[in-house]
């Protein structure tokens, strides 16, 4: 009992140096990290916070041009934003949260993404602008990260495997992108506390915990980026629907697969239900916007050849991209050793994650977010949480049981009651 106290303690110890590390490289760029979309929340959030219109797009627009280089080029910056803005106002986009920045049917999009400016409001509330947005990244990018400790710890993986996966989250793409000022950071923080309450289920545990996690989970991400949330409640729920019948194949009680498998499905189908109810755009929207140019063009009338066309045309392109830059490639490879090395639960959790971000990259074959990561962000999930599993040694038997989809009969009867629900 006291060494396991003595290693919870060192394992917690280390955990905080490691979120220190990560805070200490962000301060070196509080600004500078907005893309084209960064606006859109945040003129969002300071109406929240109870600005008009005009002066939340405003101070939008100062966050935006603050880094460019040089008071000239600021200024224009600056200059042609607010161009921007009074065209589109004078063209019909007069209402809405987030500010004048693009037609009213593109903006629809933001709209509909109340989750991420929510979250903004209490930090721009006490710290500013500035100052808030990169805090609010900061929370969202650690929280994902202990999130993904958790997860392993409650998989069985011992501390050193733990705290590896979190250094993953932090350092591979998934850290970078949660510290962009935009949805993505919660989105992947509401992912990784979805995982969290998906493995105490997995392992037969009983409990209403998991299943407050997994709701909580997707509620939230469902209004930072309801696509993205509605395309991982698919890919877990088919998942374990598959775990289920395996199962069951292999004459074990499938009940503990079928809860997630029967919540994940409903949450889906709430969220699908919630999206027609509330008019948000949708996949026909989204196939419109991409082959429209944001709906400059008109209407294409049968959008789905040319968005088929369009798909073939960007995974060639992305294959070729990642046969360049194989960082992706080289950590999924990983994660398939990892994977078959023992295959898990975890790994079936990681994959069905992976899957929702494949999916998501799949709705938006654009060609000009080939070297971004964002729109597939969540494939990294399947290497943060399977990699790190080959640090469990061979000579943990009782601990790799402890998530292993196939125990052994001769464990003993706590270890196969656990894996066997």
């Amino acid at each position: 009992m006291r060494r396991r106290i003595t290693m919870a303690r060192t394992g917690i110890i280390c955990s905080v140096l490691i979120m220190a590390v990560f805070v200490g490289f962000q301060l070196t760029s509080l600004t500078g990290r907005d893309s084209p979309d960064s606006k859109n929340y945040l003129s969002y959030a300071l109406r929240l916070s109870g600005e008009s219109r005009a002066s939340a797009t405003a101070q939008a627009i100062e966050y935006t041009c603050a880094d460019e280089a040089g008071e000239p080029l600021v200024r224009e910056c600056v200059r042609k934003l607010t161009k921007s803005t009074a065209y589109w106002t004078r063209h019909g986009n007069t209402t809405g949260m987030t500010g004048p920045f693009f037609n009213s049917r593109f903006m629809a999009i933001y709209e509909a993404r109340p989750g991420y400016p929510l979250l903004l409001v209490p930090f721009i509330a006490v710290f500013g602008l500035a100052l808030g947005v990169w805090l609010a990244g900061v929370t969202v990018a650690l929280a994902g990260s202990l999130f993904v400790l958790a997860t392993l710890r409650a998989a069985g993986a011992n501390w050193a495997a733990a705290l590896c996966g979190q250094i993953l989250y932090l350092t591979l793409p998934t850290g970078a992108i949660a510290m962009l000022p935009m949805a993505d950071g919660l989105t992947l923080a509401c992912t990784a506390a979805v995982a969290l309450g998906c493995t105490p289920a997995l392992r037969g545990e009983r409990g209403t915990a998991g299943a407050a996690l997994v709701t909580g989970g997707l509620a939230v991400a469902f209004l930072a980026r309801y696509s993205q949330a509605l395309l991982l409640a698919v890919g877990l729920a088919a998942a374990f629907g598959g775990l289920a019948w395996y199962r069951k194949r292999h004459g074990r009680s499938p009940h503990s697969a079928l809860r997630l498998f029967a919540l994940c499905g409903a949450l889906a189908v709430a969220m699908q239900l919630t999206t027609y109810v509330l008019g948000w755009p949708s996949g026909y929207d989204s196939a419109q916007d991409l082959l429209t140019h944001h709906y400059l063009r008109p209407d294409v009338p049968d959008p789905w050849p040319r968005f088929l066309a369009e798909e073939g045309t960007f995974w060639s392109a992305w294959a070729d991209h990642q046969l360049k830059e194989p960082l992706l490639l080289i950590t999924l490879a990983l994660a398939a050793c990892s994977t078959l090395r023992r295959p898990t639960h975890i790994g079936v959790l990681a994959a069905a994650t992976a899957v929702g971000g494949v999916l998501n990259q799949a709705g938006h074959p654009n060609l000009d977010m080939l070297a971004g990561q964002r729109l597939i962000v969540l494939i990294w999930f399947l290497p943060i949480l399977t990699i790190p599993l080959l640090l469990t040694g061979r000579g943990e038997a009782g601990r790799r049981q402890a998530f292993s989809l196939t125990p052994s009969p001769h464990l003993e009867s706590y270890s196969a009651r656990s894996l066997d629900e």
